[in-house]
C-alpha cells in the first residue's frame, strides 16, 4: 500500500471521513473490457476469503474475527464512516448490567477498554475521572459507557489498521453492494458501487456476510427472508398479534447531538414542517398519550401516560428521568475546567422516533423522502426545546440549547444514516421465539411461577442479554417491552435455510419479530459478528460447510472450542 493512501486512510479530518484505501488484495490483473450496454469499465475484480457487506458491529467483529484467523477480508460499508450503530447512526451503547465482566465476547470488552483509554490518553479529564476504572465520559444514565461517536470509530480503526496495512483487510467506504451473482444455493460475487470513485468492483469470495442494516443481501440474493410481525397462530409466542403483517416494522430514528450554552442564543429557522409535528398525535394502537412533542409519552410497560423530566443542565427533574441525561456523551464535569462549555447529548427519545414510513425495502426515493421527513421532526423537536418547551421556573424553551453538527461529521447535523431497529430477518434453520427467551412464556412453559434462566441451546455461539424492547411501529401498534432472560445464540438461528456461503452478522439473523426485540443492541450484534467471522475460518480449515459444523456432534463440540478458546462465551455462569 502507498504511503500516501495509507496516510489519508488514517487521517480523520474533523468530519471524520475515511478515505478509501488503494485496492490491493488478490486482485485479478486483467485486460479491462467494457460492461455490456454501458460505457463504463469492466468491473474490477477483487478475491478474498470472506465478503463482508456492511462495516456496522457485526460487520466489524466479522472481519476481526476472520482477520486473526489468517482470512483474509474485503469490507464495505455505504457511509464513510464504520461502525454502525455506534458511530454513524450516534446510539451509545445499550448494554444489560455484566458488561463490565461477563456477557460478551473479550474482544468487545476490549473494545470499550479502547474507548476509555482514548480519553485518558487524549483529553483533559479532571483527576477523579482519570482514576475510575469505569470511566463513563458522559455518564449517560443509558450505559456504563456513553461516548462520542468519532471515538469508537477511531478505536475500531485502531484494531482493524494492522490488518488494512498488511493487505489482509480491504476496507472500502462509500461502497454499496447493489447486485449479486448467484448459482444454485450459493452466491458466486457481489458488485458494489464505489460511490466516491464512480465505479463498480466485482467481489469473489468462498464466503459472504450480509452485516447491513436492512439484510439487504438478502433479496439480491435470493435468500429467503420474512419481514414485520409474525401471526401468534405461526410463532406460538404469547406477544405475538393474532393476524401476521409483513409491513408491521418498528419505527427508525435519525439521532443527533446537542449541547446547552447557558445564556446563548442559538435559536433554529422556524423548520418548514414545524406546524405538522408541533400538532402531531401518533395514530397508535393502544393510543399514545397525546402530541410526540411533549414531555409525556406512552410507558413502555403499562402503556399509561408518563411524564419525562428537561433540563439541559443535567439537574434531578424529581421522579421523573431527565431526558438530557438519559444519552449524554460528555459530562463536562469529567474533563478540566473550560474543555466544555456544556454538556454533550445524543437525541434518540420518543420524540423522534418516526412512525410514517417503512425503510425495509423502500426505494431509493421512499428512502430519502422518508429520512428528509425525519430530519424535518428532528429540526422541529429542536426548535420546540428552543422555544416552547416547559421550563422548571415556568418559562418556555431554552434558547442555549445548541445543535453540535461536528459529532456526527455531516453537514446538517443529523447522523449518517437512521437508527434502524428491524432488518429483513433470514428464514433460518432454527428460529429463536418468545418462549425460549421471554420470561412470562418461558415460565409458562416450563410449569413454574418464575423462570431465571432462557432455553439452552447446544448449538450456543454466544450470549447476550436485553429486555424485549420494541418501539412504535409503522404500521401503528404501540410499544411493546417486556421481560427477557440472559440468553443464547444459537448457531442454527445464523445458518438459512437453504444457502450454503451467505451468512448474516446483524438483526438479520433467525430471530421473530418479538425476539429481534432483545437481539438487536450493540454487544449481541458484536457476537453474532465474531461468531460468523470464526465460523468462517473454522469451516475453511476443515473443508465442510457452516451446516456440517452444526450437524455433526464432534465438529460442534469442536468449534466451540475453537470460540471459547477465542474469548467467546457460550454460557452464562
Amino acid at each position: 500500500m502507498k504511503r500516501r493512501n495509507f496516510l489519508e486512510m488514517l487521517a480523520l479530518s474533523s468530519g471524520a471521513v475515511i478515505a478509501q484505501p488503494a485496492l490491493g488484495l488478490a486482485q485479478e490483473k486483467k485486460p479491462k473490457e467494457r460492461a455490456k450496454g454501458k460505457g463504463n469499465a469492466k468491473p474490477e475484480t477483487i478475491t478474498a476469503d470472506l465478503v463482508i457487506a456492511g462495516g456496522g458491529l457485526g460487520g466489524v467483529s466479522a472481519a476481526l474475527a476472520a482477520l486473526h484467523n489468517q482470512q483474509t477480508v474485503v469490507l464495505t460499508e455505504e457511509t464513510d464512516w464504520i461502525g454502525g450503530q455506534l458511530t454513524q447512526q450516534g446510539v451509545p451503547p445499550d448494554e444489560h448490567p455484566w458488561i463490565e465482566t461477563h456477557g460478551a465476547p473479550a474482544r468487545y470488552r476490549e473494545l470499550r477498554n479502547r474507548i476509555r483509554e482514548y480519553y485518558v490518553r487524549n483529553y483533559p479529564l479532571t483527576a477523579d475521572a482519570r482514576q475510575r476504572t469505569h470511566l463513563n465520559p458522559g455518564d449517560g444514565s443509558v450505559s456504563r459507557l456513553c461516548h462520542e461517536p468519532r471515538v469508537a470509530l477511531a478505536v475500531m480503526l485502531d484494531m482493524l489498521t494492522p490488518f488494512i496495512s498488511s493487505g489482509k483487510l480491504l476496507l472500502l467506504t462509500d461502497t454499496k453492494v447493489v447486485r449479486a451473482n448467484v448459482s444454485g444455493n450459493k452466491v458466486l460475487s457481489l458488485i458494489a458501487q464505489d460511490q466516491r470513485h464512480h465505479r463498480e468492483l466485482l467481489l469473489q469470495g468462498s464466503y459472504f456476510v450480509d452485516a447491513t442494516e436492512m439484510g439487504d443481501l438478502l433479496p439480491l440474493t435470493g435468500t429467503e427472508f420474512v419481514t414485520g410481525t409474525e401471526s401468534r397462530q405461526e410463532t406460538g409466542e404469547l406477544h405475538a398479534p393474532e393476524k401476521g403483517n409483513p409491513e408491521n416494522n418498528q419505527a427508525f430514528t435519525v439521532c443527533f447531538a446537542l449541547d446547552y450554552v447557558p445564556g446563548g442564543n442559538f435559536v433554529i429557522e422556524k423548520p418548514a414542517e414545524y406546524e405538522f409535528w408541533r400538532n402531531h398525535v401518533p395514530a397508535l394502537t393502544p393510543a399514545w398519550s397525546g402530541k410526540q412533542l411533549d414531555l409525556h409519552y406512552s410507558d413502555p410497560r403499562t402503556l399509561k401516560p408518563k411524564l419525562l423530566g428537561f433540563h439541559p443542565e443535567g439537574i434531578a427533574t424529581g421522579d421523573a428521568l431527565n431526558l438530557w441525561n438519559y444519552r449524554r456523551i460528555i459530562n463536562k464535569g469529567n474533563f478540566e475546567a473550560g474543555t466544555y462549555s456544556g454538556d454533550v447529548t445524543i437525541v434518540n427519545w420518543p420524540q423522534n422516533d418516526y412512525m410514517l414510513g417503512n425503510l425495509i425495502g423502500a426505494s431509493p426515493e421512499k428512502f430519502h423522502h422518508h429520512v428528509e421527513r425525519a430530519k424535518q421532526l428532528n429540526l422541529s423537536l429542536i426548535y420546540w426545546l428552543q422555544t416552547e418547551a416547559p421550563r422548571p421556573d415556568g418559562g418556555k424553551g431554552w434558547p442555549g440549547i445548541r445543535l453540535r453538527k461536528d459529532i456526527m461529521g455531516t453537514a446538517d447535523g443529523m447522523a449518517k444514516y437512521p437508527y434502524i431497529r428491524e432488518a429483513r430477518r433470514i428464514k433460518a434453520v432454527f428460529t429463536v421465539l418468545e418462549e425460549h427467551v421471554g420470561a412470562e412464556q418461558r415460565a409458562q412453559k416450563s410449569g413454574q411461577a418464575q423462570k431465571t434462566t432462557a432455553a439452552s441451546f447446544h448449538d450456543s455461539v454466544g450470549v447476550g442479554y436485553y429486555h424485549i424492547d420494541l418501539h412504535p411501529s409503522c404500521a401503528g401498534v404501540n410499544y411493546v417491552d417486556f421481560g427477557s432472560l440472559p440468553y443464547q445464540i444459537p448457531l442454527g438461528a445464523l445458518l438459512p435455510q437453504r444457502m450454503e456461503n451467505l451468512l448474516p452478522a446483524n438483526k438479520n439473523i433467525g430471530t421473530t419479530h418479538i425476539t429481534n426485540g432483545c437481539y438487536r443492541l450493540h454487544p449481541t450484534e458484536w457476537s453474532i459478528g465474531e461468531a460468523v467471522g470464526n465460523l468462517v475460518a473454522f469451516a475453511r480449515s476443515k473443508n465442510v460447510t457452516p451446516r456440517q459444523v452444526r450437524e455433526q456432534a464432534t465438529l460442534l463440540k469442536e468449534f466451540q472450542d475453537y470460540i471459547r478458546a477465542r474469548g467467546v462465551e457460550t454460557a452464562w455462569p
